[in-house]
C-alpha cells in the first residue's frame, strides 16, 4: 500500500520513539521529543566519542602480588632474623609502583589461599627438615603454583632441601639447591666485582661483605636457563674450611681451587616462571649494605615480572630499621 500525505507510522530511531509524517511535507515531531541526528550529525558525534575514548586515561593494570614468607625463629640474636628481614624488605618495596606485598610471619601461612593469587613468593626461612615449602607434604601444593608460572625466590637456609625430598623440585623451580655434604657453608667475605647484563644487576656496584655465603650448589645440568648473579672466587683458605656445618673440608671443594662460584643466581623456567636463589642473609645487619640490599630487592621485582628500574630499586635503611621487629632471642 502506498503511503499518502497525512498517513503516519511509529518508528524507532537510536532507541527513541518518534512519530514521522510521510508525504511532501517535512517531518515534524512531538513536543518535548528528542530530535534524531542527521547522518552528518551522527558521524560527528560518533567521531567525538571515539576521540574522547582514546584520550581517556587507561585503567591502571592490576598490581603484581608478592608474598614475603618468613620462617620461624632460629639461631641467636641478629642471625636468621627472618621475621625482621621480610618486614624490612617489605618496607623497602612500599614505594614500588604496581606491586602489592603480603607479609607472612613465623612460618607457612595457616590459610594458604593467599598463595593462590600470588605472582611470586619469597621464602626466607630455615631449610632441610624445617623447610616450610617442604613440610607436611607441601611440595605438591607449591608445585601446582609453579606450573601456573608463579615466581619463587629462596634466601639463605631456604635454598637447602634434601636430595630426595625437594631437590628435584628446587632444580625445576629455582634452578638449584644446597645439597648436604656436596655444597658448603663457610663464613667469608667474597668480592663481587663484576655483574652480568641482567635486570637484577641494575644499579648494583661492586661490594664485599662477610656472611655465611654458601657455594657449590647442585645446579641443573649444564646450568641450562641459569644466570649467575653474584659470583666470586673463594681463596684456598676458604675452600679448606672450616665450614659452619659440617666443618669439612670436602675434597671436591678443595680440588676446585681457582673456580668462580655462584652465590646468587636467576633461573628462567620453561613454563615462563622465574626463580632466584640467594645464599646470603645469615647476618641481619648486612641489610644495611646498599648493594647487598639492592640486588635482593631487584630480584624480588624480577620474579614478579615487574620491570626493574635502570638504577635498581632505591631504598634507605637506618639503624632503627635494623633493630625493628627482631625476634625475642635475648640481647646480642
Amino acid at each position: 500500500m502506498r503511503l499518502t500525505k497525512g498517513r503516519t507510522r511509529e518508528t524507532e530511531f537510536r532507541g527513541r520513539r518518534s512519530q514521522t509524517e510521510f508525504g511532501n511535507e517535512r517531518p515534524h515531531f512531538r513536543e518535548n521529543s528528542t530530535m534524531p541526528f542527521s547522518r552528518r550529525e551522527f558521524l560527528a558525534a560518533s567521531t567525538a566519542t571515539v576521540i574522547a575514548s582514546s584520550l581517556a586515561p587507561a585503567a591502571e593494570p592490576k598490581p603484581k602480588k608478592l608474598v614475603l614468607l618468613a620462617g620461624t625463629p632460629s639461631h641467636g640474636p641478629g642471625d636468621h632474623e627472618f621475621n625482621a628481614g621480610v618486614q624490612l624488605l617489605d618496607k623497602c618495596l612500599k614505594q614500588v609502583k604496581g606491586l602489592e606485598t603480603v607479609v607472612v610471619l613465623n612460618g607457612y601461612p595457616k590459610d594458604d589461599s593467599i598463595l593462590d593469587t600470588a605472582d611470586a613468593i619469597l621464602c626466607y626461612a630455615d631449610g632441610s627438615d624445617r623447610h616450610p615449602l617442604v613440610l607436611e607434604k607441601r611440595l605438591e601444593r607449591i608445585g601446582a603454583l609453579m606450573k601456573k608460572g608463579v615466581g619463587l625466590m629462596c634466601a639463605h637456609f631456604g635454598v637447602e632441601v634434601k636430595k630426595d625430598l625437594g631437590g628435584p623440585e628446587f632444580q625445576n623451580w629455582i634452578g638449584g639447591y644446597y645439597e648436604h655434604m656436596y655444597s658448603c657453608n663457610p663464613f667469608w667475605s667474597p668480592e663481587f666485582k663484576t655483574f652480568p647484563d641482567h635486570p637484577i644487576c641494575r644499579g648494583v656496584k661492586p661490594f664485599t661483605i662477610r656472611d655465611e655465603w654458601y657455594f657449590n650448589m647442585r645446579f641443573r645440568d649444564e646450568m641450562k636457563g641459569i644466570t649467575p648473579i653474584l659470583s666470586a672466587i673463594p681463596s684456598d683458605k676458604v675452600r679448606n674450611g672450616p665450614y659452619v656445618y659440617p666443618q669439612g673440608p670436602y675434597k671436591h671443594i678443595q680440588e676446585a681451587t681457582g673456580r668462580s662460584e655462584a652465590m646468587m643466581w636467576a633461573y628462567e623456567r620453561p613454563d615462563g616462571g622465574r626463580g632466584v636463589g640467594f645464599t646470603g642473609g645469615h647476618v641481619h645487619r648486612n641489610w644495611l649494605e646498599p648493594n647487598f640490599r639492592k640486588v635482593a630487592l631487584n630480584a624480588l621485582l624480577w620474579i614478579c615480572k615487574i620491570d626493574v628500574p635502570k638504577d635498581g630499586v632505591e631504598s634507605t635503611v637506618t639503624e632503627d630499621d635494623i633493630k625493628a621487629n627482631l625476634d625475642p632471642k635475648g640481647k646480642k
